[in-house]
């Protein structure tokens, strides 16, 4: 959540919106869009033009593919009419790649709202930076004007803070300090007014923060030696190896990858490549373990392949173990097939408790009510 927002019932972050339309385990409450005709989006890069997305496409585009049928209901319901997309810095420092951008431009019946000059009109630096000017500068496919949905970039936007609703304004009153970018820093800070900061109020339904996630911190030890809180991730190596830990030791030895090793940056394919090298260099520690020289330890297999590791065994045969297998996977995935076919839709997803009992009917699974 953003630290100048408190937590309320219409200010919600941009993951439950995107756990609850991806049917995620957590389950989290469906966003109040029945009541909703303008959202704000705090935040610019790639979720948050997901989410935007998600809230302006036409409910009929998305019939065909694994979206809920309670989401597609929920969408069909909506009275979301515009979605401001607001960030502290402009075009050039923002994070959404030109790809995200412009199938938001691409919308049918969804219109951008026109940039002012002053922002659309920045000097370009790379090739990305030029991509994404010449698509904001070019709009979006539909006249803005002609549709009955919007939405908007409010560029050199950093929220201040919020007015509740109350029974003499019904909407949250959005306060935003208008900022302007250092050209040697890039860094965003307040725009005077001589001498005055310039300040302005955005009235708005919903609020939907997405400015990335970080590693939290722990007073516990070992987890805050692990923890850096300049840059506000876990301390790494190469590899993910969290650079606390006695590398050399038989002792199990800890990862991390992602935004949690990197702070919030990159988009879904930079941490990808990043999981994949954590993941090799755990193989490739634990094909160079050695036996402890502790005789009540579990031996390591001399041909560390013939098994998973000892840790991972035990996790999967626990009555309690959450754990998906590949095979379990494998039936999910081959119902949920199965249940959206007569609908013409590429999947009807089950939530995680309609999993769990799909697989205790099969056979696969012990049903919580029998565990022990």
């Amino acid at each position: 959540m953003h630290l100048q927002l408190p937590r309320d019932k219409g200010i919600i972050s941009a993951l439950d919106i995107v756990h609850w339309y991806t049917r995620h385990p957590s389950n989290p409450a469906p966003p109040p869009l029945h009541s909703a005709n303008h959202v704000s989006i705090i935040g610019m890069g790639n979720v948050s033009l997901d989410v935007a997305r998600m809230l302006l496409c036409p409910p009929s585009l998305l019939e065909k593919y694994d979206v809920p049928s309670h989401v597609l209901d929920a969408l069909r319901k909506s009275q979301v009419k515009h979605v401001s997309v607001i960030g502290r810095r402009g075009p050039l420092e923002a994070a959404f790649t030109t790809k995200e951008l412009r199938e938001m431009m691409n919308l049918p019946d969804v219109a951008l709202r026109p940039l002012e000059e002053s922002v659309s009109n920045v000097q370009a630096r790379t090739r990305q930076q030029s991509r994404t000017l010449e698509l904001l500068k070019k709009g979006s496919r539909a006249a803005f004007g002609t549709t009955l949905r919007t939405w908007s970039l409010d560029f050199y936007r950093n929220p201040l803070g919020v007015t509740l609703p109350s029974s003499d304004s019904p909407s949250y009153s959005l306060s935003l300090e208008h900022t302007t970018v250092d050209p040697i820093t890039r860094r965003a800070g307040p725009l005077l007014d001589s001498g005055v900061p310039v300040t302005s109020t955005l009235p708005t339904s919903l609020i939907v923060t997405a400015m990335g996630f970080h590693a939290e911190s722990s007073s516990t030890a070992p987890y805050a030696q692990w923890y850096d809180l300049n840059q506000k991730h876990i301390k790494t190596l190469p590899g993910g190896r969290v650079s606390t830990t006695n590398l050399d030791s038989d002792e199990p030895k800890i990862y991390a990858s992602g935004w949690a090793a990197t702070g919030a940056k990159g988009v879904l394919a930079s941490t990808m490549m990043d999981a994949y090298s954590v993941a090799e260099a755990i193989l490739e520690d634990w094909t160079n373990l050695t036996p402890s020289s502790d005789p009540h330890s579990e031996a390591v297999s001399s041909s560390p392949w013939d098994a998973p590791p000892p840790e991972i065994m035990k996790s999967l045969s626990s009555p309690d173990s959450e754990i998906t297998t590949y095979n379990d996977w494998l039936a999910i995935d081959a119902e949920e097939v199965r249940r959206a076919s007569t609908e013409g839709k590429e999947r009807e997803r089950m939530d995680w408790k309609e999993a769990k009992r799909f697989l205790y009917d099969k056979g696969l699974r012990v049903a919580e009510e029998d565990r022990s």
